[in-house]
């Protein structure tokens, strides 16, 4: 039986999963040129600390960026694949994605301290340079996370799935 939680619950869940399907997208175009560019400082010092080592041929660099977009491309895709399911489901009131929803934005919550780490390190901890738009949205997506995390645990432990009332 819905409660005055259930509807508001579902559609937050349901516009949480299109929002990270839309960043799941624009991750790839905003990942591929500075994970390019760290490959290539990887190679080039390589050269540097092996000079007598042959450097790899052309075709080599222009493969491993290949690899690289198919890389980003297929985990863009695997992300929106689970914000779809997670959407479907919230619509629905599947039980399991309910519990699913609420394992991953506990792993969410529970992360969010090495990304606000990772936000303001120096690049010694960051062997990667993010783009500012990238580090600041995963701070900014942070908070909506926790907050969700912790209602859907509310809802969950005084409720149950999807805030139903219990059957008495």
């Amino acid at each position: 039986m819905e409660s005055s939680w259930t509807k508001p619950l579902q559609y937050s869940v349901a516009g949480w999963y299109l929002l990270q399907a839309i960043y799941a997208i624009i991750v790839p175009f905003v990942m591929a040129a500075p994970m390019a560019d760290y490959f290539n400082q990887v190679v080039q010092r390589q050269a540097q600390l092996n000079p007598n080592t042959a450097p790899p041929p052309a075709e080599f660099l222009s493969t491993m960026t290949t690899v690289l977009t198919w890389g980003l491309a297929l985990s863009a895709a695997i992300g929106v694949a689970i914000a779809a399911v997670a959407i479907i489901g919230a619509l629905k009131r599947w039980t399991w994605v309910f519990y699913t929803v609420l394992v991953l934005l506990g792993l969410q919550t529970v992360s969010f301290p090495f990304t606000l780490i990772s936000a303001f390190a120096n690049t010694s901890f960051n062997p990667v340079k993010l783009p500012v738009e990238l580090t600041a949205s995963s701070v900014a997506l942070g908070f909506p996370a926790i907050a969700l995390f912790i209602w859907m645990l509310i809802a969950a432990i005084k409720r149950g799935p999807w805030a139903m009332t219990r059957a008495a």
